[in-house]
């Protein structure tokens, strides 16, 4: 691990060099590079010196137990007390901060939420969930926008695409696709059974025009008239706009504004991430990465996670993880399960790679 570290801050002190050297300035495009490789190392450089600073002081003060003065004695073995849990956990992390990184960990995402099996009740679940994550992501300060919409005719949505903007959003929140069942008795059960629903979400990292080239020549372009709510523009402008991918069959539709550009380029948006996630699964396909082995066929046996509202329980399967804590988790609180899920990953990768476990 510390020839890696050695190898690691190496190339640190080399690309501050030469982000210091003014000709940079001429090469903008290099100078991005540069700065986004220097800021993806320096939190496991700065942790890497401070393991280093750590384990001197505990040397230093294994030198003091050997001179014998009772006064510095006591003094070191309260500090060593101190320093070497400190020096454990140091380590640690620096394992985690060593793991490959998922290269889409930064970036944005775009949130699909389908209603599975359960008709109705599905649907409103799906509202509910997606209320979920757009409380989650206000409160990290993230940004939402819907990007297609379809309502369920008593409520609810069938189906919901939303792009979340912000930090890291990826790395936050890929976990969270799979099949979400919901158990509870719905206001229109006069019997007062529970009844089982299931609601699907896939999470897809945003893909930029860098990430995925897409030739026009594939693309088949229908614009048509919006239907449904949606104001004076309803039925009376070809705002409305559905693209087709032809080589993967992909199908986008958007209605929601009332300006066909900007339905095209919520669309796009779209297209680009779908594409980009079906060329990711072909060339890893260990990884699961389709929408299918995300969310499977929504059926109420396949899922990663049970909401029981007449228990107030939410139980993630994976991970054996249980909180009954349901109505602050419907209220965006899932920091301590997310947490949960990294580090059952992490910990996951590190028995891969080797590395001895506590």
């Amino acid at each position: 691990m510390f020839d890696k570290l050695q190898a690691v801050e190496a190339r640190f002190l080399e690309i501050e060099s030469k982000l210091s050297d003014p000709s940079l300035a001429d090469r903008p495009d290099e100078f991005r590079r540069l700065s986004k490789e220097h800021s993806s190392l320096q939190e496991l450089v700065a942790e890497y010196r401070l393991y280093r600073k750590t384990k001197s002081d505990i040397d230093s003060n294994k030198e003091l137990l050997k001179e014998g003065d009772a006064d510095f004695t006591q003094m070191a073995k309260d500090e060593l007390k101190t320093l070497e849990p400190e020096l454990e956990k140091i380590a640690a992390r620096l394992q985690v901060l060593l793991l490959p990184q998922d290269p889409n960990d930064q970036k944005n995402i775009l949130l699909e939420i389908r209603g599975g099996a359960g008709g109705e009740e599905a649907a409103l679940f799906a509202a509910e969930l997606y209320r979920l994550y757009q409380k989650f992501a206000e409160r990290q300060g993230w940004r939402t926008e819907v990007m297609s919409v379809s309502q369920a005719e008593k409520g609810g949505f069938k189906e919901i695409v939303a792009m979340i903007e912000g930090t890291k959003v990826y790395s936050k929140l890929k976990y969270e696709a799979g099949v979400h069942r919901v158990q509870r008795v719905p206001e229109t059960e006069a019997q007062g059974r529970v009844h089982t629903s299931t609601v699907t979400v896939a999470i897809l990292p945003e893909a930029e025009e860098v990430d995925v080239q897409i030739s026009p020549n594939d693309l088949r372009i229908d614009v048509y008239r919006s239907s449904g709510a949606g104001g004076q523009s309803v039925n009376t402008t070809d705002s409305a706009v559905r693209i087709t991918h032809i080589p993967t069959g992909v199908v986008v539709a958007c209605q929601d504004e009332r300006s066909q550009l900007k339905n095209k380029e919520k669309a796009l948006k779209i297209i680009r991430s779908r594409v980009l996630e079906a060329e990711q699964a072909r060339a890893a396909k260990e990884h699961s990465d389709t929408r299918r082995a995300m969310v499977g066929t929504g059926d109420r046996s396949e899922r990663i996670r049970t909401y029981n509202f007449p228990q107030g329980r939410l139980t993630d399967h994976r991970i054996n993880f249980t909180l009954y804590q349901l109505p602050d988790v419907m209220e965006g609180h899932i920091d301590q399960l997310l947490d949960a899920l990294q580090t059952h990953y992490q910990a996951e990768a590190l028995k891969q790679e080797g590395y001895a476990q506590a």
